[in-house]
């Protein structure tokens, strides 16, 4: 029994899409609200994105009420959007799990439904996926409907431009649905919106606009009405011809916009313009937040949230243990902090400012954060434009995301030898936003471009000291700085400080065998040391500090003093950190020491809490004190049958 669906007339009753369909049209509005209150219901007490899935609840119904899905596919971009058609599509009394150990995921997941017709955790993929499936779909001869929900900010990266554009040319039956919110996580910051202000910006608008002021003017009230009027017509024409024009130069039938939390008006669009050829898009606006105060009036810091009040919007927890910044205020202040003293310093994000701390910059010095968008790739070649003239760029981009500019940063960067500053969000295991969201890759893909610098910081005052490292003392090339999501582990904050190129450092002696750790895993190394210690197990815990370089000084020291070396990372152990330190010593031609892997394993790694994740892998500090123990162990064993029937060695 579901006691979120207590007092529900329709819900209950809506276990798939078919059973919404045998519903009269009349009952729709009611079956928004009460979906519109279930989402609000569970998602407060359990925590999950939140702002953009209340926006699309007419849409959503709407668009299982008139296509005949599963067999019709609906492509949802940025699957924050898709809690309304989890809950329509079978997932309505495991929404209470979602983003957690063995629940349904915060995002589309082909895995999980066959409604779920293409995965999304990153934007911008729909139309180009829709584009896909609508091609094979004629290609075998089959007759289903091809729908692209795209929004939230996903017509800001350039994928679903260049899906568009050949869309156009090959003018297959699809439907794309532009969900304007004009948000994506933080304000949009789409250039088209702003056409028409350029446009009566110019000498002839701004003459017009002037001879209209000082008419109205004279006109007392009418003269207020006629302003106010002018204004609304100034704002109509720029949302509805601008879009219009580009959309039909690209190729499309293009309809709207409408008002997207209309559903008997969507339905009635939806069903003539799903028997129209060719590629169409329909501009629906919405808000995101619909039909919850706080998230109406707080949109961005309510795109996702944790447990909240339902009365306020507050967050509960406990408000009364005090703890350490996140790591990304610690950059945002270092940030502040150097741009005080160097007017070379930019940063750049790709639509997340506050996730990456750079808001705190932004309200200090506006004019030297550039939040390009969801446009990772144009962040990085842009960063490298600044620094062929001299400036300081520092490309904050959550460890995900970052991938999406791989190529960018190869050939735009590395390859011209310039200084940009990579400072990768949310590095590592990042929890319940899942194997989307993850940054387990970023060691392996940095650390093989040439000159790349690549640094995880141990806590708050090293990063500050890797940031400033990074802008002042590795000047030949780019250098990436890759720090985990969450809280720090509160170590007082002092000046910043330089650090060695290629440098890392003993924390812990001991004599048992080495554990090389990088970034957050260091805390989870000493810890594991403390557990070990009362057993008589004394482990020697490093900090490597640096992936590339490598510091092979310290490296040939420890080789020589263990038989045993075991490297600890939060990232993929294929390629990353410890098959680094495997490939120098393997080059040693006297090489006896044994070393161990311990990292992320070559699977994705589904959503749970970043605890349950570490626990679960054997990377938090029972694991890797457990893994010490079977290594001695099994080295112990080994020995002992050596000696027993190879006396001789």
């Amino acid at each position: 029994m579901n006691p979120f669906l207590e007092g529900y007339r329709y819900l209950p009753q809506i276990n798939s899409p078919e059973e919404l369909r045998r519903l009269p049209e009349s009952a729709l509005r009611d079956v928004c609200a009460e979906l519109r209150s279930y989402l609000i219901d569970v998602i407060t007490q359990v925590g999950g994105h939140f702002g953009a899935g209340l926006g699309v609840v007419e849409l959503t119904v709407a668009l299982h009420y008139v296509f005949n899905t599963p067999e019709d596919r609906i492509i949802w971009d940025t699957g924050h959007q898709g809690y309304p058609h989890k809950v329509l599509t079978g997932r309505r009394d495991l929404l209470p799990t979602i983003r957690r150990k063995g629940g349904i995921s915060g995002f589309l997941k082909r895995e999980e439904s066959p409604y779920d017709a293409f995965g999304a955790g990153h934007a911008s993929t729909s139309i180009s996926a829709a584009l896909g499936i609508a091609t094979a779909r004629d290609l075998q001869g089959k007759k289903f409907k091809v729908v692209a929900v795209i929004g939230d900010g996903a017509m800001t990266g350039g994928l679903a431009y260049e899906a568009m554009n050949n869309c156009g040319l090959q003018q297959r039956d699809l439907l794309v649905i532009l969900n304007d919110n004009n948000m994506s996580i933080a304000p949009n910051v789409w250039a088209l919106s702003n056409y028409f202000t350029r446009l009566f910006a110019s000498p002839t608008g701004v003459k017009l606009r002037k001879a209209a002021r000082e008419l109205t003017e004279q006109m007392d009230e009418i003269g207020d009405r006629l302003r106010r009027l002018i204004a609304r017509l100034e704002g109509g024409v720029k949302a509805v011809i601008t879009p219009g024009m580009l959309f039909e130069a690209l190729g499309f039938k293009y309809f709207g916009p409408v008002n997207g939390h209309n559903v008997q008006l969507l339905v009635r669009l939806l069903r003539s313009l799903k028997e129209l050829r060719g590629p169409v898009l329909l501009h629906v606006l919405t808000q995101k937040g619909k039909g919850y105060e706080p998230a109406e009036r707080d949109r961005q810091n309510l795109h996702a949230i944790g447990k909240i009040d339902k009365l306020t919007g507050k967050p509960l927890g406990d408000s009364t243990a005090p703890k350490p910044p996140l790591y990304q205020t610690v950059f945002g202040n270092a940030m502040v902090e150097l741009c005080e003293r160097d007017p070379r310093i930019v940063g750049i994000t790709a639509a997340m400012p506050d996730g990456t701390g750079l808001n705190i910059v932004q309200q200090r010095f506006p004019e030297r954060v550039f939040d390009v968008g969801i446009a990772e790739a144009h962040a990085v070649t842009f960063a490298a434009g600044l620094a062929t003239e001299g400036m300081l760029p520092v490309c904050a981009i959550y460890s995900t995301f970052l991938q999406r500019a791989f190529d960018q940063i190869i050939h735009d960067v590395a390859l011209q030898h310039l200084h940009v500053v990579f400072a990768l969000d949310r590095a590592g295991l990042v929890g319940q936003d899942g194997p989307t969201h993850h940054g387990v890759f970023d060691l392996a893909y940095l650390r093989i471009i040439p000159g790349m610098v690549v640094m995880a910081p141990k806590d708050e005052q090293e990063l500050r000291n890797m940031l400033y490292s990074a802008l002042y003392c590795y000047t030949d090339g780019p250098a990436a700085l890759r720090y985990p999501r969450g809280h720090g582990v509160g170590v007082p904050l002092g000046p910043m400080q330089p650090i060695p190129l290629g440098k890392g450092e003993i924390l812990r002696s001991g004599d048992a065998l080495a554990v090389i750790a990088v970034g957050k895993l260091v805390q989870e190394a000493l810890k594991a040391a403390e557990l070990l210690e009362p057993e008589g197990i004394r482990i020697e815990v490093v900090n490597a500090r640096f992936v590339k370089p490598l510091d092979t000084e310290l490296l040939e020291k420890l080789a020589q003093r263990f038989e045993l070396l075991v490297t600890v990372e939060d990232g993929q152990a294929i390629g990353g950190f410890g098959s680094a330190v495997l490939e120098f010593l393997a080059q040693r031609s006297n090489r006896t020491t044994e070393v161990v892997v311990c990292g992320i394993p070559d699977r994705f790694i589904e959503h749970a809490t970043q605890e349950e994740q570490l626990h679960d892998l054997g990377l938090d500090a029972v694991g890797i004190a457990q893994r010490v123990r079977q290594l001695l162990e099994q080295r112990s064993s080994r020995r002992w049958w050596t000696r027993r029937f190879f006396p001789s060695r």
